[in-house]
């Protein structure tokens, strides 16, 4: 149980005394332009399955006639 202490014990540590953070106005700033770059490629993504879709459903309809 000791060695579980000193792990959290020196966990803590090396968090508070040197680890350097992001200052919060650049991690919203960077959060932000990774949620507007996920929206533009899930939409980017739809456009393409869309269009696929579409192409394939015209491919059969073709062979069925």
């Amino acid at each position: 149980m000791a060695g579980l202490t000193n792990y959290i014990a020196e966990s803590y540590n090396e968090l508070k005394n040197h680890v350097t953070w992001t200052p919060l106005a650049e991690a919203q700033r960077l959060t932000l332009v990774v949620i507007i770059f996920s929206v533009i490629f899930s939409l980017i993504i739809w456009g393409i399955d869309l269009t696929f879709s579409n192409v394939i459903e015209y491919y059969f309809t073709l062979v069925k006639s």
